[in-house]
């Protein structure tokens, strides 16, 4: 197996490494040296093996898998069959040796094998015999695999037979299976990698080859195509293998990248910026502890302070202990440089102001406030996965009081939420601005005319609506447009709002706050079906201690109902969230300017 050499890398990438996120760190030239071989982290080994045992414990003691209910998701059976085997393979474990284990074992390869279809794949949800959800399952296999024949325990060689023919049928489908999105190629690629290491075949290297030949986007903001902390996490986390298992360590250049914009992209208690995803984590609450292998295994390679950080900051969580040792042990025994304790100072200065232009984010910590600005959603504004459509321009924290939100919306043709087309700095002013326009149409010319009226069905020309009316045959007229500007500075954490909202006069505008549900309100603040309305001066959010204020208010109409666009409530649905929400409203000509600190 040959190594690319960094230029033909760099050439089949189409990636330019002068950016300015690459730059912020030294990337190690010997990335794939051991520098720590022989040196064991014991506490976190201790508490890897102490957890995996607890989960294998609650396998044994679950209910057994109903036959009769047919499967449709194979990813838990998958992790059982990988934490039931870090624990019989690990000398320290209790569970070293256990037939008990051993008799799961037998049973949960066996339902993988009696589900695979004579292509290799699996079902997955509404995926039919699904090539990359087949290589999500090989993410835990293969290290399974690896234990197992490690170990080479006698009363296991049945269940090694049987890894072996699941992951080779496998196999198969991951040479011929297609993807459906980007991050599908990187996994695909990555199961390949790790079949190859157990059982070499040149057809799994030229087949990665054939995907890496198409290039793995990365902007200069350090985002991958999805723009998603799930799918970045994902990618990462193959590419780290690639580079690991193929001796390809310039992959490793592009993970730097994207680990250090998710260092920005985590809030103190570790949630993730995700507002600006492409994906269906755009409206998700999402914590970072889904990168700790990835930082870990960078911290170890690199030595960057960075990646340190974030690797304590996760091993400190709350949600550390279930989302990361009660399944990870395999992961660290297949990988033993995991196991090493990092050799550099996590310190580092946790101040910043970052703006990610090509993503139009800002994201400024002072302190204890922590703020996000977005205007970069995919135009025009459509509701599908793959667009960046969530409309919350503002998030804010200080503390334990959080701004899980701010929108604006009006009633201008029912038009919805404000998406802003950009952002513009200057200096410490952030400048958000939409158009909406929207318009009516005039009777068609005499060519187009139909006797019996059947016209073409189409999308009228604004995107509002569909109809039997040959839109684009007909004259717009009566046209109208609204101009909505957002400016908002920053001085030390505190923030200066001015929103101006021009266009026909006596529509409906709502600026919409969402805070988190335990916080308490105060102010002179109206209350009306659960809604809460700020009528003059400031408001304030208490949680813990922690205080929000915002203000002054305004409170000209009390109409919060279909902020949402036609694209959701002609269907019932809303993008509303649960929390505490305050409102402030008026009429345009709109011009209202406010603060929040």
């Amino acid at each position: 197996m040959k190594p690319i050499s960094r230029g033909e890398f760099i050439r089949l990438s189409g990636l330019t490494l002068a950016g300015a996120l690459v730059s912020d760190v030294i990337f190690a030239n010997d990335m794939l040296l051991n520098h720590n071989e022989g040196k064991e982290d014991i506490q976190l080994m201790k508490k890897l093996i102490l957890n995996n045992d607890a989960k294998v414990k609650s396998i044994l003691n679950g209910k057994p898998i109903d036959p009769t209910i047919r499967i449709s998701n194979f990813r838990a059976i998958a992790s059982g069959i990988t934490v039931m085997t870090a624990s019989i393979s690990n000398p320290k474990s209790e569970y070293y040796k256990s037939g008990l284990v051993a008799e799961k074992l037998h049973q949960a390869i066996g339902i993988l094998l009696k589900e695979q279809y004579a292509d290799g794949t699996l079902d997955a949800g509404g995926n039919r015999q699904s090539p990359p959800d087949t290589a999500f399952v090989l993410e835990y296999i293969c290290p399974a695999a690896v234990l197992l024949n490690r170990d080479k325990q006698k009363n296991l060689a049945e269940v090694r037979d049987k890894i072996k023919r699941f992951i080779l049928n496998a196999g198969e489908a991951m040479i011929t299976g297609g993807v459906h999105t980007p991050n599908h190629r990187w996994v695909i690629c990555a199961a390949l990698a790790s079949i190859n290491s157990l059982y070499p075949d040149e057809r799994y290297i030229k087949r990665i080859d054939e995907w890496l030949a198409e290039g793995i986007y990365i902007n200069e903001d350090g985002h991958y195509a999805e723009r998603s902390g799930v799918y970045s996490a994902v990618i990462d986390k193959a590419l780290i293998t690639m580079a690991r298992l193929l001796n390809r360590p310039q992959l490793l250049e592009i993970v730097n990248k994207n680990l250090i914009t998710y260092f920005y992209y985590t809030e103190p208690n570790g949630d993730l910026v995700t507002v600006d995803s492409k994906r269906q984590d755009q409206f998700m609450s999402l914590k970072v502890t889904k990168f700790y292998l990835q930082y870990r295994y960078m911290a170890i390679r690199t030595r960057n302070p960075i990646f340190a950080y974030m690797v304590n900051t996760i091993e400190n969580l709350p949600e550390f202990t279930n989302d990361m040792l009660s399944d990870s042990l395999a992961f660290f025994m297949e990988n033993e440089e995991l196991q090493q304790p990092l050799s550099v100072n996590g310190k580092i200065d946790n101040d910043f102001e970052k703006f990610f232009a090509i993503s139009n984010l800002a994201r400024i910590r002072r302190g204890k406030t922590s703020l996000t600005l977005f205007g970069g959603n995919d135009q025009p504004v459509q509701i599908v996965s793959g667009r960046s459509s969530n409309p919350n321009f503002l998030m804010y924290r200080k503390g334990n009081s959080i701004l899980k939100y701010m929108r604006l919306s009006t009633s201008f043709f029912r038009m919805g939420y404000f998406s802003s087309n950009g952002i513009i700095k200057e200096g410490n002013k952030y400048i958000l601005k939409e158009t909406k326009e929207a318009d009516y149409y005039q009777p068609l010319a005499h060519e187009f005319r139909k006797a019996d009226g059947d016209y073409k069905l189409s999308e009228s020309q604004d995107g509002r609506f569909w109809n039997k009316m040959d839109f684009d045959s007909r004259i717009k007229s009566n046209v109208k447009k609204q101009i909505t500007t957002i400016e908002i500075t920053e001085n030390n954490g505190a923030l200066s709002l001015d929103f101006t909202v021009e266009g026909p006069p006596n529509v409906e505008v709502t600026i919409e706050m969402c805070f988190n549900e335990e916080s308490t309100i105060q102010g002179d603040v109206k209350e009306e079906k659960n809604n809460y309305f700020l009528k003059s001066g400031l408001g304030e959010i208490v949680l813990a201690g922690d205080v929000i204020q915002f203000g002054p208010g305004k409170c000209e109409h009390l109409n919060v109902e279909n902020l949402d666009s036609e694209e959701y409530t002609y269907h019932q649905g809303t993008l509303r969230t649960s929390g505490k929400h305050v409102y402030i409203t008026g009429f345009t000509p709109f011009h209202h300017k406010m603060n929040l600190f």
